[in-house]
């Protein structure tokens, strides 16, 4: 059995079966028998399904939220608007069916046209930062396009996983079309990597272990997509709105206590206003609220381990550059309080590295060769933000970068109608909006003789 914990007390807050190799082959068996009817289904009845499913989890939003608090150290109003946006993938994509289309290409002695055709059998494992989001970024794609899944979710965090399967089998999707198996990664997770009846694996974590699958997955030629770590930028100009970049940046980097890959955790300052934006920045950090995930209060909650919360420790030791920190609770749990950094190198240990964790680095930068420059020394390119009056800078700046996602003046970086990934090292593929469904269709040709 998993012993699932609660990383707000320290304490057990479930026991589910674990997963293995037996479990592993099971699930792809069934999901590779339910594949032949699931995907001669008309688009307008998938479509129906995943709608239905869409509102089934819309009417369990609170009790997912809850559990996804508890489960992962969420603020339960992150958590409600997480388990809003998974709704919202589900009705996104619930409409995909009837959009999936080919195209008809002139060519001579006859017609020629292409079709979207699914892969079979997916393998989906998921992260423990953003269990039940990122599920529904993979599976709702994955089933709109006519595969079946079999969902591995991260071990520490398999509770609403578990119940997306269930809600989905009483909204009416048909058995072993959706099979969630929850184990180690090293033993339930290869195994699907290696079966040689999954067609393909969507994958979310860190880099290291991306690597590792994409090696696995190279022995049956299978199709991956990985959505990997990340050391984003947050590039403050001195023409900027300080006030306003001072205070989106702590979101951008202690949101979920910093477990986010897309974090802007390298924060940099062009050097004239570094003094006057650090003012405003510990500010802002001194507003964050530490606490019960389940207080409504609460601006960030606990980390998810006590291992986690040692390895986010060992990158601030008692002579790190501490400009500040915030306030974090004694006692039981996971706590790290929020943490910034500075005067710090780009080539020190916490600016190359993904600490995964609420502690900032702020680099100082001299001009825009500079800052772009310091920007794309690193071997991610997830995300970032460029805050700037300067209309032509900002678009300059935005193409500069190498990363797969960019905002100006804003960091935010997901929306479900718009494609998520990464440059380099942070992953292959994309995640949301159209672009996701083509990764999980194979394109075919058909060329009809009429002469």
């Amino acid at each position: 059995m998993i012993q699932v914990l609660e990383p707000a007390t320290a304490g057990v807050m479930a026991e589910v079966p674990r997963a293995g190799v037996e479990e592993a082959d099971a699930a792809v068996e069934a999901a590779r028998s339910a594949f032949p009817a699931w995907r001669a289904l008309a688009p307008s009845e998938r479509s129906a399904v995943l709608r239905g499913l869409a509102d089934a989890l819309d009417s369990h939003v609170e009790e997912l939220a809850v559990l996804e608090a508890r489960n992962a150290g969420k603020p339960i109003g992150d958590a409600r608007g997480e388990m809003g946006m998974v709704v919202e993938t589900f009705r996104y994509y619930a409409g995909a069916p009837e959009r999936l289309a080919g195209k008809t290409i002139p060519v001579a002695g006859g017609v020629d046209m292409t079709f979207r055709e699914p892969l079979g059998v997916v393998a989906l494992i998921t992260p423990w930062n953003f269990p039940l989001t990122i599920a529904s970024w993979k599976v709702a794609p994955a089933l709109a396009a006519g595969n079946t899944v079999v969902l591995k979710p991260a071990e520490l965090t398999p509770l609403t996983s578990i119940e997306l399967e269930r809600i989905a089998l009483e909204a009416g999707l048909p058995e072993g079309v959706l099979n969630v198996v929850a184990g180690p990664g090293s033993v339930c997770g290869q195994r699907l990597v290696e079966h040689p009846d999954v067609a393909k694996v969507a994958f979310t974590g860190s880099t290291e272990v991306g690597r590792g699958i994409a090696a696995a997955a190279a022995g049956t030629i299978k199709r991956v997509t990985l959505e990997l770590g990340g050391k984003s930028a947050n590039v403050v100009f001195a023409d900027a709105d300080l006030e306003a970049a001072a205070e989106a940046a702590p979101s951008a980097v202690f949101g979920n206590a910093g477990q986010d890959c897309c974090a802007r955790s390298r924060i940099l300052v062009e050097r004239p206003v570094l003094d006057a934006f650090m003012e405003r920045l510990e500010a802002a950090v001194g507003r964050i609220v530490v606490g019960d995930p389940l207080d409504e209060s609460t601006s960030m909650g606990p980390l998810i381990s006590a291992g986690h919360r040692d390895k986010v420790a060992g990158y601030v030791p008692d002579d790190a550059p501490v400009a500040f920190r915030g306030r974090a609770p004694d006692g039981p749990g996971f706590w790290f309080a929020p943490t910034v950094l500075c005067p710090v190198g780009n080539d020190d240990r916490p600016a190359r590295e993904e600490i995964f964790g609420p502690v900032a680095c702020v680099i100082p930068f001299d001009g825009e060769e500079e800052g772009v420059r310091l920007a794309n020394d690193t071997i991610y390119g997830l995300s970032g933000s460029v805050w700037t009056r300067d209309g032509a800078r900002a678009l300059r700046v935005a193409r500069a970068i190498d990363t797969g996602v960019v905002s100006i003046n804003s960091n935010t970086s997901v929306r479900v109608a718009t494609p998520f990934g990464g440059f380099k090292q942070s992953g292959l593929g994309r995640e949301l909006g159209p672009d996701a469904l083509e990764h999980y269709t194979e394109l075919k040709n058909v060329y009809y003789a009429t002469g």
